[in-house]
Order: C-alpha cells, then structure tokens, then sequence
C-alpha cells in the first residue's frame, strides 16, 4: 500500500502553516503572516499579507484546532468540487476577510479561522436542491452565529469578525454554486 497525496490544496496549506509555526519566531509572523492593519497599495507585501495571513498560528492549539477542522472537511470539498475550485475559494476568502478586516478595524487577522468557516458553511450546502434549504445549514449557521456573538462579549484574541466573515463567505458560494448547479 502506498501513500497518496491526495487532496494537494489541503495538504500544501495544512504542511505550509506547520513549516511556519515551527520554522519562524513571533516577529516575522507578524511582519509577514499577519493581515494587513491598514491599506498600502504601492506595498508589495500589502498584497502578500492578504493570503499569506491564514497560514500564520498564534500558538499550536491555535493551529491544531484550525488544521483538525481544515483536514476534515477541507478534502471532501476538494473532491467533490475540485482543488482549482477550492483553492479560489481560499483565496477569495481570506483576501476578502482581510480587505474587510482591513476597512473596518486597525488590528491584524492571524491564521486560517475563516477559511475553515467557509468550509463549514460551504460543505452544508453539499445536498441543496433547488427550492429546499438543508436542515444541517440552518443548524450550523444558528450555532455558529450565537457562538461567534457570544464570544464577541469576551476579551480575547479571537476575531469573530474573521469567522462571521469565512462563514457568510461559505454559505454565499453554496447558495450561488447551488442556483448555478440547478439552472
């Protein structure tokens, strides 16, 4: 029996994220693998920061909890949808959440929170048919969202602002992956 690298998006991101956290000290990521705090468009590390922010941890349960869910649900999508689909979803994701984040707030986003709310969002949406909206979206999005808004009342380092933004992202490209699939 052999191994297989099976879902090449997923895989790279997950063995990329671990290199960064055990290869680079606080400094570099967060002059490197952090979201940009303010816009700077003649920077071309501005451009970089807005990807490369979700590979950043602040600590290993800060990873390990991202990757767990990432290694999850990340290759069904990858499967189903393809790696060029997922990995533009990524993409998309975090460099919107970091636009946002960016317009909004005057603090960094750190790691790959809202990329693995997307999925989460995207994957229940997996069986929708036409005129039906699933149970599991339903439930995972009244779950979700009385967490985040709960833990928005606490004093930490967690930016719901990241997962509110990964989820609505997720759930929009079910809905409009979904309309697309059934015209």
């Amino acid at each position: 029996m052999k191994i297989k690298y099976n879902s090449p998006v997923i895989l790279t991101y997950t063995l990329f994220s671990i290199c960064v956290f055990v290869f680079f000290n606080k400094t570099i990521l967060t002059t490197f693998f952090s979201s940009p705090a303010h816009f700077s468009f003649s920077s071309p590390l501005f451009y970089l920061k807005l990807v490369l922010y979700i590979a950043g941890h602040g600590d290993w349960g800060h990873l390990m909890g991202t990757l767990m869910i990432v290694l999850i649900v990340g290759p069904l999508l990858e499967e189903k949808h393809g790696s060029r689909k997922v990995l533009e979803m990524m993409l998309i994701a975090s460099i919107s959440t970091a636009l946002l984040n960016t317009l909004l707030f005057s603090t960094s986003l750190i790691g790959g929170s809202g990329v693995v709310f997307m999925f989460i969002f995207f994957s229940s949406f997996s069986n929708i048919n036409s005129k039906e909206i699933p149970l599991t979206f339903i439930i995972i999005t009244a779950l979700i969202i009385g967490s985040e808004v709960t833990s928005i009342l606490k004093t930490d380092q967690v930016s719901q602002f990241s997962h509110l933004a990964g989820g609505l992202i997720g759930a929009g490209y079910g809905f409009f992956r979904s309309k697309k699939n059934t015209l």
